[in-house]
Order: C-alpha cells, then sequence, then structure tokens
C-alpha cells in the first residue's frame, strides 16, 4: 500500500535484495523509469556525436571544441542549479530540463537527417544543452535522496548508477551497431524521444513537488508533522547569500574539501582522455568502426555495473577511506596503461578493470555525503562537491583536443600520473582517517 508523498515498504521478492529496496517506493520507481531510458539515450548520443564530428572533419580537435561548448555552460551555471534545487521544485527542474533537452536533440536529429549540420550549429546546440545540464543534475541529485529512507541512500544511488551503467554497457554496442544501420540522424531522435519520456516518468512523481524534508527511515512524515515549508530554515535572502551558505558548508570540511580535489583531478585526468582518446583511438589508430568503439564504451559501463552492484549490495567496509583512495591510485595505473595498449581488445580489458573501481567508489562516495549534509543544503551541496569535476571537464577537453592527434599516448600517460598523484595527497591529508 502506498503512503502519503508515494512512499511504501518494499514488497515480496524485493524486500530480500537489500539493493532493490528503493523500489518499493512508487515515486522512486518513476524516477528510476525514466532515467534509465534517458541514459540509454544518452548512449546513443555520444557514439553518434563522436562518429557524426569525426565523419565531418576527421580531427579530434573538433569533437573537443563541441565537447567543451557544452561543458563550459555547464560548469558556469552549475551552482545556480543548486541554488535553485534547493528554493525550488527539484522535480520541476528536472522535468522542464528534459523537455528542453528533448526539443535540442531532435533539432539536431533535424539538421542531420536534412544533410544541414555544420559544426558551428553543433556549438552553439552544445552550450544551450550544457546551460541546461546546469539546472538538470543538482536538480536529481537533490530529489532522489527525498524519496527514499537515508538507509538506503546507497542503494538508491546504486540502483540508479547501476542502470545507468547496464546502459553504458549494452548503450554504446547498440548505438555503434544504429549508426552503422540506420545512420547518425536516427540515433540523435532516439535521444529526443528518451528525453520526452524522462520528462513525462517525472510528470507522475508527486513527492519533491516543492523543497522541504525527505522521508525519515521507512516512512513519508507523519499527518500530524508540520508541513516541509514550515519546518525550512528561512529562505537565504538572495541567491549570493545562498551560495555563500553552500560554499561555507562544503569548503568548511575538510573531508568535503578532499572529496572535491580528488573529484577535481579525477575529472581533469579522465574526461578528455576518454571521450576525445577513446574515439581518436578507435576510429584514427586503431582504425576500427562505430561498433568498436560502442563496445569500448560498453566495456568501461559493464566494469561499473559490477562496482556499482557491490556498493550497493554489501555494508560499507570498515576503513572505507582506505579503500576508496587505493582504488583511485588503481584507476590512475589504469589509465596511464591505455596509452600503451597494443590492441583494442587490451583497451577494452582495461577499461572494464577500471570501470568496476569507478562505479564502486562513485556509489560509496554519493551516499557517504548525501548521508551526512543537511537536506535542506542538499543541492547547494551536491552542486558544490559537482563543481569542481564539471570545471575539469571543460579544460581536460580543451587539453585532450590540442594533443591527442599528435601525442595521444604522453596524454594518457599523463593523466594516469595525475590520478595517482592525487590518491596519494589525499592519503597525505588523512582523508583515510576521517572518511573511516
Amino acid at each position: 500500500m502506498t503512503g502519503r508523498g508515494g512512499l511504501a515498504r518494499p514488497i515480496g521478492w524485493v524486500a530480500r535484495l537489500p539493493i532493490l529496496a528503493p523500489l518499493g517506493g512508487r515515486d522512486f520507481r518513476f524516477v528510476w523509469l525514466g532515467e534509465s531510458v534517458s541514459l540509454l539515450g544518452d548512449q546513443f548520443h555520444t557514439v553518434a556525436l563522436s562518429w557524426l564530428v569525426l565523419g565531418l572533419t576527421g580531427s579530434g580537435f573538433a569533437l573537443g571544441v563541441i565537447l567543451m561548448a557544452a561543458a563550459i555552460p555547464r560548469g558556469t551555471f552549475l551552482l545556480l542549479g543548486g541554488v535553485f534545487s534547493d528554493r525550488v521544485s527539484p522535480r520541476d527542474l528536472a522535468l522542464v530540463s528534459n523537455v528542453v533537452r528533448a526539443v535540442l536533440t531532435t533539432i539536431v536529429a533535424a539538421l542531420v537527417l536534412g544533410d544541414q549540420v555544420r559544426i558551428e550549429y553543433l556549438v552553439v546546440l552544445a552550450m544551450l544543452f550544457g546551460t541546461v545540464d546546469a539546472v538538470f543534475l543538482p536538480a536529481i541529485n537533490t530529489l532522489v535522496p527525498r524519496l527514499v529512507a537515508p538507509e538506503r541512500l546507497a542503494a538508491a544511488n546504486a540502483v540508479m548508477q547501476g542502470t545507468g551503467q547496464l546502459a553504458g554497457t549494452i548503450g554504446p554496442a547498440l548505438a555503434g551497431l544504429a549508426v552503422a544501420l540506420i545512420g547518425v540522424g536516427a540515433a540523435f531522435l532516439f535521444d529526443a524521444v528518451s528525453f520526452a519520456v524522462a520528462a513525462l516518468a517525472l510528470w507522475f512523481v508527486r513527492s519533491g513537488a516543492r523543497p522541504g524534508r525527505p522521508v525519515v527511515g521507512d516512512r513519508p512524515p507523519a499527518m500530524d508533522e508540520p508541513p516541509a515549508a514550515e519546518m525550512a530554515e528561512p529562505e537565504p535572502s538572495s541567491i549570493v547569500a545562498a551560495l555563500v551558505d553552500g560554499a561555507r558548508v562544503v569548503l568548511g570540511d575538510p573531508v568535503m574539501r578532499s572529496i572535491v580535489i580528488l573529484s577535481t583531478a579525477a575529472n581533469l585526468a579522465f574526461t578528455g582522455p576518454t571521450v576525445v582518446g577513446l574515439p581518436w583511438l578507435v576510429l584514427v589508430h586503431f582504425r576500427g568502426d562505430a561498433l568498436a568503439l560502442g563496445l569500448l564504451f560498453a566495456a568501461f559501463g559493464a566494469g561499473s555495473l559490477a562496482g556499482v552492484l557491490l556498493a550497493g549490495s554489501a555494508p560499507r567496509p570498515r576503513r572505507f577511506g582506505s579503500i576508496v583512495l587505493t582504488l583511485v591510485i588503481l584507476m590512475g595505473v589504469g589509465l596511464g596503461a591505455i596509452g600503451l595498449a597494443p590492441s583494442i581488445t587490451a583497451v577494452g580489458l582495461i577499461l572494464v578493470c577500471a570501470g568496476a573501481m569507478n562505479g564502486y567508489v562513485n556509489i560509496g562516495v554519493i551516499a557517504w555525503v548525501q548521508g551526512r549534509t543537511d537536506p535542506l543544503m542538499l543541492g547547494r551541496t551536491m552542486s558544490f562537491l559537482m563543481l569542481g569535476s564539471v570545471i575539469a571537464a571543460p579544460l581536460s577537453l580543451g587539453i585532450a583536443a590540442i594533443v591527442v592527434d599528435s601525442h595521444a599516448t604522453g596524454m594518457f600517460l599523463a593523466a594516469g600520473l595525475l590520478v595517482i598523484g592525487a590518491g596519494f595527497i589525499g592519503i597525505a591529508s588523512g582523508l583515510p582517517r576521517r572518511m573511516a
């Protein structure tokens, strides 16, 4: 039976699987269903964009420029997205964002199908897309913790990211096959439809319609509890004041600061080499095809899925911080090894291992942060934590775009060393002890 706010206890066989327990809630199921379809569409977008731009220009630099065009506004407006997620409805923000992204992706599909696509058009659309992403990302990360009990945050994040990794496993291969058989335009059209499905699913979500109190334990707020709006802290007098409050919460905490540094370094190292470097390796260096590129992305997705399932099913281990940093260092070793790999198969094996470690670390750290954050500050906290990685993304893409055509091997080696160095800095700063 569904409780107020669309929440319910898991029933039947779902109750016996801790990782699936959040699916007992009606609203969480809708969010999960919509985002699952959207994430599958994202895989079509990634493969189609790489194939389209490299087919038009033959240059990794052009691909990097378009990806930077999306990443720059995403980083610029992310903190504002976090403020809006604390002051407006995160559900509504996510819904509108999906509608706008569906429209933008439909425009790309129309340009491709009409044989009117030009690089400058893709740059402008990417900038608009990145701006909308800056609102969507903190909104969805604020909404999910409001739909599940605190003790199920790790499982809820694992379900969401695990489904994403499953999409990342099968999606790229399907996308590569679709591009090869029916063309790039159809792949973009599928992505547009996936955003529309995600928006429709959010329309049916009842909880998270406005900022307020999340579920406590296994239940929604009792009928005699005061409304969430009455329990909320007074809204800051301005957006600037709200941003200052968020900065104080995140930057005033040594553990949060360390997580931001690690996340920034990891994204600086991984984003450009994987998003720009992998397509270049497959299509230029190894002379592969779109299907081979899709299978490489699928390898990383398969590994990530395994890591996510482990993190969502198993209790948090002792010495959690030490485990996280060890895995970060090993990911750096794997990233550097990609530049020396002799074949696409070898790259795929490395990506499976790196993906598993990445999935485990992401789920564990996100759940740890969400579980210790004031719900009324969650949107700003998540946006600040994502800020370093989002700012690092365009810089990483720019560097990769400049060096990939002539120094791909050196790029992967340098990126791996950066991740390894960040891991050792985290150890030196005492993060294992503070995050135990």
